[in-house]
């Protein structure tokens, strides 16, 4: 049987701010045929998310870095093709963590089942995967959200944003969110049912527009930028306001440290919480979320966007695309063929 090959992006070298193509490698390695208790898994789609960026700094953090000349890893949606384990036949979707590779072999103990009738299998790498449960457990777990709420949502047509608002929306809430372009405005009004949209690259003082849209002040601030943004919550925040943390894409690529926040001592006088929070904390949810997303879903309350790169070879243009605002939505990468299209 002819030797099967696999494509791979490895991190050449540690990037310097904002990364760039030369970051990366394409590389190729022979894939071994599935032993006892393995199996052999194709993948379909990969994603790729801003945490990446913080692991390709050689720093201790939640998950160890990337190492340079080694392939990367995150989220894929692939099939299984050969299996020696009974808990996985061959055609079975299956969610994974060895993205940024064609092939690979597994005990399995990595991969979770999807159910390709629930949604199109790359939506379980986005609105119904880590970015959604991220949505979820952060604003209603770690933001403590209460039905008719006031919810301010950075980045709002991102993945996660994107989930946020509309579960805030769900839950009877006022919401305003901010993009970067008017396209993602009119598609959060127009889709999402966003009350407020705000285009950050032309409101002018981002301050000033983010109190036109919420003259009551904010309840919940969901934090997905960090920068002027963050300033712009904590000068609206109402009595007793949250903000859960889930990442802050202004800063990833700094060089060095930027001014923290002038008004921070307004949480001192607004009683203001502020969490960070990271989604595997979360993973008990799985269930509740998948339940709570698939009605939604159905009933036409939850939907999404997503920008689809295809080859592998292209996974770092997607990556670096991200700290561009190139993405709407969800940003994918396809790296093979789907068999049920």
């Amino acid at each position: 049987m002819p030797t099967r090959k696999s494509r791979e992006i490895r991190l050449a070298r540690r990037p310097e701010g904002l990364p760039r193509p030369q970051d990366f490698a394409l590389g190729e390695r022979e894939v071994p045929e599935p032993g006892p208790g393995q199996v052999l898994v194709r993948n379909i789609y990969m994603s790729v998310d801003p945490y990446m960026r913080g692991r390709m700094v050689d720093r201790q953090s939640y998950v160890p870095p990337f190492q340079v000349g080694q392939p990367l890893s995150g989220g894929a949606v692939g099939q299984v093709v050969e299996s020696q384990n009974p808990a996985f036949q061959p055609g079975d979707y299956v969610n994974n963590f060895s993205g940024w590779q064609e092939w690979f072999v597994t005990s399995g103990g990595e991969l979770q089942k999807i159910d390709p009738r629930m949604a199109p299998i790359q939506a379980f790498l986005g609105a119904l995967g880590m970015p959604g449960l991220t949505a979820y457990a952060g604003l209603l777990k770690v933001g403590e959200l209460k039905e008719g709420e006031r919810v301010f949502v950075s980045a709002a047509s991102g993945a996660v944003g994107a989930v946020v608002c509309q579960i805030a929306k769900n839950k009877g809430c006022y919401v305003a969110g901010s993009a970067g372009s008017d396209e993602k405005c009119e598609w959060l009004r127009s889709e999402a049912g966003v009350n407020w949209t705000i285009n950050y690259r032309t409101c002018g003082d981002l301050t000033k527009a983010v109190r036109e849209a919420m003259p009551e002040g904010i309840d919940v601030y969901f934090e997905n930028v960090g920068g002027a943004h963050l300033n712009a919550a904590l000068a609206n925040m109402r009595m007793h306001g949250r903000i859960p943390v889930c990442g802050m894409i202004a800063q990833y690529n700094d060089t060095a440290p930027p001014p923290g926040p002038a008004n921070i001592v307004n949480v001192i006088p607004l009683r203001l919480s502020i969490r960070g929070f990271i989604v595997s904390d979360y993973f008990a949810l799985l269930p509740e979320f998948l339940r709570d997303m698939s009605e939604w879903h159905r009933a036409g309350k939850m939907k999404w966007q997503e920008t689809i790169v295809e080859g592998i070879e292209k996974a770092p243009e997607a990556f670096i695309g991200l700290f561009k605002g190139e993405n709407f939505g969800k940003m994918l990468v396809k790296i093979g063929p789907d068999p049920a299209v």
